[in-house]
């Protein structure tokens, strides 16, 4: 733990992942079952995810943040079997109040570790290999369980995400891993999991603060480390005399992904830090995926990289495959063949309608003629204003960078005359800036550099956006504000 120095050793993980693992056997939770976690950045998140996947169990992380009815709808969608849970959990009294259908069994951390301890802590006689079970964030509905068939194998044979983390970025025992970020988020798991297979070091921070982050980096001599695009505006916000005092020569390769990250913003990184600066795109559906180097990225500024995990097609509505330069459904052929649990109308959605065996993930783009892809856009968040299709990332990019604004949101609201209009909806670096003035400052900012369909007809100020900890926006939230009592185009 990059706070408090707290360590577990590859050896305690092992005792403690089989102790786990002795557990569920003893409580009848076989094979192809489910646990639930939920609780912060702890080392016994690990372990049960360990003790979990040694016992081929499901394994799903809950956010932290959620309530107590956003939790209970993911355990009992998913079937959780045995939830784990602690820490200052606030929604946690409300689940186990009104307990979903097939939560057999709840363990508090205290009561965990105690239990644990008197299992044997040898391998179990029927060890198979499990996998997590993530749900999407929601950001424009009820979240869903994103299910992938169980490995095959030995629990310890190699993955592939290990190998993929060993061939791109050179993780090994030597690697030492910062992970800023949530471990319930997709990311923050595969890669601090991947890097255990790999038998690197990781170090965990509780929660992600900027300078704290810049510490833990230079303390530890880290290598890697992951963080999404708004990490990278907070350490660049942060005064020169406090950003620039810590070593972090260590670092070899700094990841991001998650959400489109502006062009301005990485090229500060890459000034900052060097050529270092990698990004991936794909989604915890793991249909594909895109990898772009900073050398690369200079050369395609704004590109997220060509397919390093199966073949991109751009397709228009009716699944007609675009030329380059022309913007379309991003769909992926070749990856997993994932699920949406118990939505089979989703997991319809999610895929081609001529070619069943490609899927999108509901991202609008294109590729330039050398096959490097391009996002503009979530289908989802597009605005139709007036018949004309407006995409809010170009728009949100270009807020962030101004100087007063820590976060930008950009949405439709409702337009008598044209269905939907552009809004804003800022963040000031300083809550004294949320004036009228500073308003108009932004929306003539936006008319200097944006065609005048896509600029906003109006901002509003919020003192913090509803971005999970992954990076993501979550619209829903800011256009349930503003769609109250109208009917819903979008």
């Amino acid at each position: 733990m990059s706070d408090s120095g707290e360590t577990l050793s590859y050896g305690e993980l092992e005792r403690f992942a089989n102790q786990g693992a002795h557990l569920f056997r003893a409580l009848g939770i076989q094979n192809g079952d489910t646990i639930a976690i939920w609780l912060p950045n702890l080392p016994d998140f690990h372990i049960l995810y360990w003790a979990a996947q040694r016992a081929g169990l499901y394994i799903t992380p809950i956010a932290t943040a959620l309530t107590a009815d956003e939790a209970s709808y993911i355990v009992g969608n998913c079937g959780a079997k045995l939830l784990v849970s602690g820490g200052e959990i606030v929604g946690l009294k409300g689940l186990l109040a009104n307990r979903p259908n097939g939560l057999i069994h709840y363990y508090g951390l205290a009561e965990w570790r105690a239990t644990i301890a008197h299992m044997p802590d040898t391998p179990i006689s029927d060890e198979k290999p499990g996998f997590h079970m993530v749900y999407s964030s929601g950001t424009t509905g009820r979240p869903k369980g994103i299910r992938l068939p169980l490995p095959e194998g030995d629990v310890t044979d190699a993955h592939m995400l290990a190998q993929r983390s060993a061939a791109n970025y050179g993780t090994n025992p030597a690697t030492v891993y910062l992970s800023p970020a949530p471990l319930y988020h997709t990311a923050p798991l595969a890669f601090t999991t991947s890097c255990h297979r790999l038998g690197a070091t990781v170090i965990v921070m509780p929660k992600f603060d900027p300078e704290e982050a810049l510490k833990a980096i230079a303390r530890y001599k880290v290598s890697i480390t992951q963080m999404v695009p708004t990490m990278f505006v907070r350490l660049l916000k942060l005064p020169d005399a406090v950003r620039l005092k810590y070593d972090v020569s260590s670092l070899q390769h700094v990841i991001h992904a998650a959400a489109p990250c502006p062009i301005p913003v990485k090229h500060a990184m890459i000034d900052w830090l060097g050529p270092i600066i990698q990004e991936y795109y794909g989604g915890s559906e793991g249909n594909g995926s895109t990898n772009i180097t900073a050398e690369e990225w200079l050369k395609k500024p704004g590109s997220v990289g060509k397919a390093s995990w199966g073949t991109i097609h751009i397709c228009d509505d009716d699944g007609l495959e675009l030329p380059p330069g022309e913007q379309g459904i991003v769909y992926f052929e070749g990856g997993w063949d994932f699920k949406y649990l118990g939505d089979e109308e989703k997991t319809k959605d999610s895929r081609h309608p001529l070619h069943p065996g490609w899927s999108a993930l509901g991202d609008i783009g294109y590729l330039d003629e050398e096959g490097y892809l391009f996002l503009t856009d979530r289908k989802s968040y597009m605005i139709i204003s007036g018949g004309v299709n407006i995409y809010p990332q170009e728009i949100e990019n270009l807020l962030i960078t101004h100087p007063k604004v820590a976060d930008a949101a950009v949405i439709g609201v409702p337009n008598a005359d044209f269905g939907e209009e552009v809004k804003a909806v800022v963040q000031p670096m300083d809550w004294a800036d949320a004036t009228p003035e500073f308003a108009a400052e932004l929306i003539a900012h936006c008319k200097t550099h944006l065609s005048p369909v896509k600029c906003p007809r109006s901002v509003d100020f919020d003192p913090a956006l509803p971005r999970l900890d992954n990076g993501k926006l979550y619209k829903r939230l800011l256009k349930d504000r503003y769609w109250q009592g109208h009917d819903k185009r979008v």
